[in-house]
C-alpha cells in the first residue's frame, strides 16, 4: 500500500477506535475489573511503534491492564460481515476487539 493510502487508513482507524464503537470484549476480558476505564485507555492509545505497528496502520496495539497484558486488533469486514474488505472502502464496516494475550 502506498503511504498516502496507509495514511488514510490509520487516520480512519484512529477515528474508529476513538468513538469507542464496534467494539467486542472477550470473555476473559470481561472478567477484567474496570472494563470502563480499559475501554477509554484503548480509545486514548497512541504508542504505535515498528513492533506493535509495522505497517503504519494503527490497527493494533496493547497494553498492560492491572497484571494482565491486554491487546486489541481492528478488522476489516464488508457489509454483510461476511468477508475481508478493502479498509479504504466506502462500505467496509471496523470490527474492534480487545482481547488477553492468550486468547489471540
Amino acid at each position: 500500500m502506498e503511504t498516502e493510502q496507509v495514511s488514510k487508513v490509520a487516520e480512519l482507524n484512529d477515528s474508529f477506535r476513538r468513538r469507542g464503537l464496534g467494539v467486542t470484549i472477550t470473555v476473559g476480558v470481561q472478567e477484567l475489573y474496570d472494563l470502563a476505564g480499559l475501554r477509554q485507555a484503548v480509545r486514548e492509545f497512541d504508542e504505535f511503534t515498528d513492533g506493535n505497528d509495522p505497517y503504519g496502520e494503527h490497527d493494533f496495539g496493547g497494553l498492560d491492564w492491572g497484571r494482565v497484558r491486554v491487546i486489541w486488533k481492528i478488522d476489516y469486514y464488508n457489509q454483510s460481515l461476511d468477508g475481508w474488505c478493502d479498509p479504504l472502502s466506502r462500505g467496509c464496516q471496523r470490527v474492534l476487539t480487545i482481547m488477553l494475550v492468550s486468547e489471540y
